[in-house]
Parts: C-alpha cells; structure tokens; sequence
C-alpha cells in the first residue's frame, strides 16, 4: 500500500469513490471539475494499482485547512487508511505551518477517533461557506463540523 499525491489519470477513480457514498447521502457530491482544479490538493492510498481511498487538505487561511473528500473503498475500510490518510493531512499542514485543521462530516465517529473534537460550525471562518452556497443541501446542511489543533 502506498499514500502519494494524486494524478490526472486518477481523478475518474476519485469521483467514482466519492460518488458510491454521495448516492448513499454519506458525502457530498464533487464534480469531474471540482477535482481536476484542486487535484493539488488530493492524496491517495493505492494497492496494487488500484486506488483505495482518496481525499485532499484544502487551505482555508492562514491559520486553517479543511480535509475534505475523503473516502476509502468498503472493501478497504476497517483497515486503517483512513486514519493513514488523516495522518498525512496533519503532516502536510505542520509543514506548511497551519495550526488548525477542520473537517465538515457525516462520520464524526471516525473523526473523534483521530483526535477532532464537535466544534459549532458558526465558530468556523465565513471564508469556509464561500462553497457551501452552491451545495443542494445549503442552508440545511447536516454535516458536524470538527477540528483538531496540531500546533
């Protein structure tokens, strides 16, 4: 198993994974577009070629970055990838000097499991809602904001 960060012939295999849970109302839907413009952003887990999980550290400011995308096939889960792959994100950001990192989730068993705590998404940047006003769910979403202070 490997973690890298992610190409342009992985994007297909990242927007089938993130739509297998999104048709289940497990995660937001990201478009073919969405990914290749913050393709940057992504890491992905791959086992014998074949891509796991998926997910990407977005910067929101100075002081903050959001993981977001993230998803790992069920084939795979229960296998702690998911917990490689936060891992990596909060590597990722104590290189760059970010201090905090949130997470808007549906699985926040598994986020308190790496250490986030519930936090009240009105205490998070206004900057994190510039994509949320194009969401089908906005305003009323039902993600749980999360955060995790790593500095």
């Amino acid at each position: 198993m490997i973690m890298r960060k992610a190409k342009i012939s992985d994007v297909e295999s990242i927007h089938t994974l993130i739509t297998y849970y999104a048709e289940q109302d497990l995660m937001l839907a990201r478009s073919r577009n969405m990914l290749y413009e913050n393709l940057r952003e992504f890491t992905i887990a791959e086992d014998q070629g074949r891509i796991v999980a998926a997910g990407s550290l977005h910067i929101t400011w100075k002081d903050l970055a959001e993981i977001r995308a993230m998803a790992v096939t069920p084939d795979y889960m229960k296998k702690g990838i998911g917990r490689r792959l936060v891992s990596k994100f909060i590597e990722e950001a104590r290189e760059l000097e970010i201090p905090r990192i949130f997470a808007l989730t549906y699985q926040d068993g598994f986020f308190a499991k790496c250490g986030f705590s519930v936090i009240d998404k009105d205490s998070l940047p206004q900057k994190v809602w510039k994509e949320c006003v194009n969401c089908p769910k906005f305003p009323n979403c039902e993600e749980i904001a999360m955060i995790i202070e790593i500095a």
